[in-house]
């Protein structure tokens, strides 16, 4: 049996003009001789009725009183809401399709409320579903506990329910489906002529993802490498081909593969001398505070670090706290340049500073790992910084 996982994200079944496009989608499926499953998203975003960010504003946010368990519960409502929306439609052309809970389509999760785990995918109940003619339609972001409690994945979680299932399900390959064309080079809103990348392999999309480019969460990303199955991200409202991610890809002749970033961060300088031996424990006191910490160099003197911006001031209490000596950097992105292609090829990273220099941009930090540098840069820097690199090489 050739079967498909079509992950449908909220703008694609926000209107019925584009839950149509859906069902064109689906029913184009069947020609080519695949049995879909399809997974949807909550319909729409914020301020849309039945949008997960708009069921959350039923609630009194600001002092709550409601466990998580019950959050996910509501959370929980937007996906079936959607998928029985859809299936209308789809039933309206003639197909037979039957909606399905995340627990109803086998999915196991641990009881971390709010950011489950799956533990385990039971298939049996959709493949009986499609061995008796029917569609089935999974609400995606959502699972349940081995006790029958509601969970939910995390924001972002459909794309997760999208490639487990497809993993779990042995698809021939997973199509997510989105409000664009596929991955780009650099965010187009950024770089008027950025283009799409036509093939990339899994860890090139989930340094992408991970690192600010919101085209599939990084757990999808895992779920799809470790069974080795090719995901397509399409755009539901055209015929273009998508970008696919596949095996490593280090051998089609490009050295980098695209640019993304991350904003909102800022960078923090320790000073470090015998007499202060809190700064040994400082990365430890940070963990214990639940707060993460990336771009970390280390140095016999001092420490760099940047934390998002959001816990600056909870970072700054520490440090003091601590007595600590500290310098911080604040208004801060962290961009990214990305390619299986560096690995190993002498000259990028004085590549990326030559073009930084030419345009007066100061690189206060940098990192690297085989397929990966980052620069951070001022955020009123970023955009030159993102055309700079892009034009440097030539994507």
């Amino acid at each position: 049996m050739k079967i498909i996982v079509q992950k449908f994200g909220g703008t694609s079944v926000s209107t019925h003009q584009r839950r149509e496009m859906v069902a064109d989608k689906v029913l184009d499926a069947i020609k080519r001789g695949y049995k879909p499953v399809v997974v949807v998203s909550a319909i729409g975003r914020k301020g849309d009725p039945y949008a997960t960010d708009t069921l959350l504003s039923l609630l009194d946010n600001e002092k709550t009183y409601l466990e998580k368990r019950e959050y996910d519960i509501l959370m929980s409502c937007g996906e079936i809401i959607s998928c029985v929306v859809l299936s209308e439609v789809l039933s309206k052309r003639g197909l037979k399709v039957r909606v399905l809970t995340g627990g109803q389509a086998g999915i196991v999760t641990n009881d971390n409320f709010g950011n489950a785990e799956i533990l385990r995918i039971d298939t049996n109940r959709i493949i009986n579903t499609i061995n008796d003619g029917y569609i089935p339609v999974v609400a995606g972001f959502q699972g349940m506990t081995q006790s029958g409690e509601i969970t939910t994945l995390g924001r972002g979680g459909s794309d997760i329910t999208g490639t487990a299932l497809g993993a779990a399900l042995k698809a021939d390959f997973v199509e997510i489906y989105t409000d664009v064309d596929g991955i780009m080079t650099a965010d187009p809103r950024i770089v008027s002529n950025a283009h799409l990348i036509e093939t990339m392999s899994y860890n090139e999309v989930f340094q992408f993802a991970d690192q600010g480019a919101k085209v599939i969460h990084p757990r999808a990303v895992e779920y799809a490498m470790k069974s080795n199955i090719p995901v397509y991200i399409k755009n539901t409202m055209s015929d273009s081909r998508g970008t696919l991610i596949t095996i490593s890809r280090e051998n089609i002749g490009r050295i980098i593969t695209g640019i993304t970033h991350m904003s909102s961060r800022t960078q923090i300088s320790i000073e470090y001398d015998e007499s202060c031996q809190n700064a040994d424990d400082i990365f430890e006191v940070l963990a214990n505070n639940k707060i993460s910490i990336d771009l970390i160099n280390v140095f016999p003197d001092y420490r760099v670090f940047t934390v998002n911006s959001k816990q600056e001031e909870s970072v700054i209490k520490i440090l003091e706290m601590l007595k600590i000596k500290y310098k911080v950097v604040s208004n801060c992105s962290k961009i990214a340049v990305i390619g299986n292609g560096m690995r190993g090829t002498p000259g990028i990273m004085a590549k990326i500073l030559k073009a930084l220099k030419e345009r007066n941009i100061k690189v206060l930090q940098t990192a690297d790992s085989h397929t990966t540098i980052w620069c951070l840069v001022k955020e009123e820097d970023t955009e030159s910084a993102i055309k700079a690199l892009h034009e440097a090489f030539d994507l």
